[in-house]
């Protein structure tokens, strides 16, 4: 079974889900990559504690704290290369960004190869089941693009600002 319950948030409203202790998926509604399983295997329990203490989180976030992704408990699920993309979100600060060919770069490193796809990086960001927390809509364009965020462009660019990234450099791409 997957628990689910709802959040307003000013970016428009959010699905939570658990396993029961820990949280395992955050999207905004319409998203890409949307929460994909059988609506029959679905509970929506407002009560579980990681559910509290999740809201609570977004509340704090959204206000503009400074929270971390570690205050909290929640559970990746993806291939290893997914989750090694996912931990170094995770290692973000709050109101800066960085790159896809960046987080390449750490992964190649970290393996001791010559490099690494941007593009499976980026690809991996996207598929991110924990939006916000694992904060993915810190990755920009090596050229400052704001690119590639599963829940829209104009969410991406508002949680930016309400972090006070300096978005000087930044910039929608053109289709």
């Amino acid at each position: 079974m997957i628990y689910i319950t709802y959040y307003l948030s000013p970016i428009g409203k959010l699905l939570l889900a658990s396993d029961g202790i820990f949280l395992t998926g955050l999207w905004i509604e319409g998203q890409k990559y949307y929460l994909n399983v059988e609506t029959d295997k679905l509970i929506q329990n407002d009560e579980l504690a990681i559910f509290k203490k999740t809201k609570v989180w977004l509340d704090c976030y959204f206000n503009g704290d400074k929270v971390s992704s570690t205050d909290l408990l929640i559970k990746l699920n993806g291939t290893s290369f997914q989750k090694e993309v996912w931990e170094i979100l995770q290692h973000i600060p709050y109101g800066t960004t960085t790159t896809y060919s960046a987080i390449a770069k750490e992964i190649a490193k970290r393996r001791g190869i010559n490099q690494m796809s941007a593009q499976a990086v980026g690809n991996a960001v996207g598929h991110n089941p924990i939006s916000i927390i694992v904060p993915c809509h810190r990755v920009v364009g090596e050229n400052g693009s704001l690119t590639g965020y599963a829940g829209g462009i104009d969410k991406k660019i508002k949680l930016l600002e309400l972090e006070k990234v300096n978005m000087k450099n930044l910039f929608v791409p053109k289709k």
